[in-house]
């Protein structure tokens, strides 16, 4: 099985709605029930991929977090300039995948 995204969530959310809009104009209940469980599979894809991403950027603000205070406290500013940048890459993670 492939890592949730996004895209293909949103593609799938998309075309199950579409799917389900037309079996019901037409009276096709069997494609408006697949459209159904083709969006609730995107929406639920959507969902993973932000928690993933979410998890991501919360290992990315602990470790730049470690790598700042270690790099702050033995002088290393490379390291503590690499710690911060990862920090707010994670940060910025988090907030992408609310």
């Amino acid at each position: 099985m492939s890592s949730p995204s996004k895209t293909t969530g949103q593609k799938d959310s998309a075309m199950g709605s579409l799917k389900e809009n037309v079996g019901k104009t037409f009276g096709a209940s069997n494609m408006a029930q697949r459209g159904r469980e083709q969006h609730a599979h995107g929406e639920a894809e959507i969902q993973a991929a932000k928690a993933k991403g979410y998890a991501e950027g919360t290992t990315d603000r602990m470790v730049g977090k470690k790598d700042s205070v270690v790099g702050a406290v033995t002088g290393d500013t490379t390291q503590q300039t690499a710690g911060n940048a990862r920090q707010e890459k994670g940060e910025r993670k988090q907030e992408w995948n609310q």
